[in-house]
């Protein structure tokens, strides 16, 4: 297998080769490489499922090394939700066996003709399609599943359920974690409907090593490497916070702060959190045999997945803090039970649960189901798999549902739905899901660090003051640190420990063998936004694309009662680096 190498795959020819890698991508990855690579090939005004897009799938520039909780992997392309260009980042298996293969990204390219599917088969001998229509139509357990089987059951496996398949704009991108549980996402942007529109339903990565990623100065990296895990292992949240109870530890945290969208962001506040919190979901977890705290993919040291056993017999693994709201308190359900079984359902046809719980808000925003019948959530979302008409409309996004069901109330920017923290209860975090190139996404810039967990400074979550300072910064430092592979929680750590960030360029310049300073990895955040958005502004975004919906100016959120106040203008300084 060639080291350092593109694997380019057209899929209208079904040609796969590998390239090398120009010398302006060398050293990029994650975040950094796909949308540079986007920027660089991708039309900014292509239909998203046409010809002319690209899916770009890519590890980070640490990835596939004993760097702890550094495999992470990024999925690029032009959204067909947002209409601009997208990264999601996922963790599992995938991003460190690419590594170790010396694939520095795969690119999808162009549009097949007929109803064939295919499955990319990437292994130490190389690459090739192999005929997949076996597979179409299945869920991405059972593929996962299948391909464990015939593959051999260390591989990862890369693939879209139904909702990809029917290019539904709410559609992710999956890879399973050691375990095989194929639940972990690139899931925002609708990704997923990219990949079913290249007719690629999975693509399978086998490689004998895991931490193998070559190394220019190996002493020096693993002496950094064995610094940031003692970084990791000192801060409380890092080490304590995420490893007891996961992401979900998060939600009494947030429904105290009255920052918890609840009842399709009405009030601030869910009266019933607790028995869907992350100490509930530890205890029942642990009950029934799962596990309360689970690492995503190996030499993660914070553990923050679970494993969740649901009393049908099947397994949730995991249920994130985001998951958990978007389909518990923002639909008034308060059963962690019926919040798993909505989760399956979302893992397997393969759709963005953040993206879903906030459509079927929508949707009982509109009468279609009442607000905190779990049952006929259920049922609801079951119609994705068969395809009906409420079912597409699921798919397509909470967007999509406002608009066919006539309701204004709709928590979205660029179209993408908002995640699990109410930007009147915590202003920063308003600031980034307003202005990202992204769409609505909590972890472009995760101002609830300084707002509400007071790391690396205080914010007053209340006072629209600070804010676009706040987001401007933490916006530049996450484009970086979603370019490292590295997980984005290891943020709460080097945001209140000065030696963090050198740190991490240690690793990087030790791994590349150059000089790679806080200044360099500051300065490449900031290209990495730039690309972003200019892509944007070439596809048609305007200064009116970087806005919440008015209801959030215009309705008070208990219990604070408070709007949301940043000032327009104010907004449109963000990216003024």
């Amino acid at each position: 297998m060639p080291v350092s190498k593109f694997l380019r795959v057209n899929t209208a020819t079904r040609e796969v080769k590998f390239e090398e890698v120009p010398e302006k991508y060398l050293i990029l990855g994650g975040r950094a490489l796909t949308s540079q690579l986007v920027f660089d090939e991708v039309p900014p005004t292509c239909n998203p499922l046409g010809p002319f897009n690209k899916l770009v799938i890519a590890p980070g520039m640490l990835s596939g090394t004993n760097a702890p909780s550094s495999g992470r992997m990024s999925v690029g392309g032009k959204s067909p939700l947002t209409g601009g260009i997208k990264e999601a980042n996922a963790g599992g298996i995938a991003s460190q066996k690419l590594a170790n293969l010396g694939i520095k990204a795969i690119i999808l390219e162009g549009k097949p003709q007929g109803n064939d599917w295919y499955l990319l088969k990437v292994t130490p001998a190389g690459a090739e399609l192999i005929p997949a229509n076996d597979l179409a139509g299945k869920g991405t357990y059972e593929v996962t599943a299948i391909c464990r089987e015939r593959y051999g059951p260390k591989v990862a496996v890369i693939t879209i359920g139904p909702a990809g398949e029917m290019l539904l704009p709410a559609a992710g991108v999956t890879n399973n974690d050691s375990d095989g549980n194929s639940s972990r996402y690139a899931g925002r942007g609708g990704l997923g409907a990219v990949m079913g529109s290249k007719k690629i339903k999975a693509i399978v990565v086998d490689s004998p090593t895991t931490f193998d990623a070559p190394l220019k100065e190996a002493e020096r990296f693993k002496a950094a490497a064995r610094k940031f895990t003692q970084i990791l292992q000192e801060h409380p949240v890092t080490s304590k916070g995420l490893p007891n109870y996961g992401t979900n530890v998060l939600m009494n945290i947030i429904n105290e702060a009255g920052a918890l969208p609840t009842r399709n962001f009405h009030f601030g506040r869910f009266e019933r959190a607790a028995e869907v919190s992350g100490e509930k979901l530890a205890e029942i977890a642990v009950a029934r045999g799962g596990k309360a705290t689970h690492p995503c993919h190996p030499g993660c040291v914070m553990r923050c997945s679970n494993i969740y056993p649901l009393p049908n017999g099947k397994v949730c693994a995991p249920i994130e803090y985001e998951s958990a709201w978007a389909l518990g308190p923002n639909l008034e359900i308060d059963s962690l039970d019926v919040i798993g079984q909505l989760n399956y359902l979302c893992n397997d046809y393969g759709l963005d649960t953040i993206e879903t719980g906030v459509t079927l808000g929508v949707l009982m925003e509109a009468g279609v189901i009442p607000f905190g019948d779990g049952e006929a959530a259920i049922k609801a979302l079951e119609e994705v798999a068969r395809g009906t008409p409420l079912g597409r409309i699921i798919g397509s996004g909470a967007a999509t549902a406002g608009r066919v069901y006539g309701v204004t109330h709709v928590p979205v920017v660029k179209g993408q739905g908002l995640p699990a923290y109410d930007p009147r209860g915590c202003k920063g975090i308003g600031v980034t899901y307003a202005t990202s190139p992204m769409g609505a996404d909590h972890t472009a810039g995760y101002a609830v660090t300084a707002n509400i967990l007071k790391v690396g400074g205080y914010v007053d979550p209340h006072k629209p003051e600070g804010q676009v300072e706040l987001s401007r910064d933490l916006q530049v430092a996450t484009a970086f640190l979603d370019s490292t592979g590295f997980c984005l929680f290891v943020a709460f750590a080097v945001l209140d420990n000065p030696e963090g960030m050198p740190t991490i360029c240690d690793l990087i310049s030790a791994k590349y063998g150059i000089s790679f300073t806080v200044d360099d990895a500051l300065e490449l955040g900031k290209r990495v936004l730039k690309a972003e958005r200019e892509f944007n502004l070439k596809a048609g975004f305007t200064s009116a694309d970087d806005r919440l919906p008015e209801f959030f100016k215009l309705e008070q959120l208990p219990p604070h009662n408070t709007v949301f106040d940043v000032r327009d203008e104010d907004l449109d300084q963000v990216f003024n680096f």
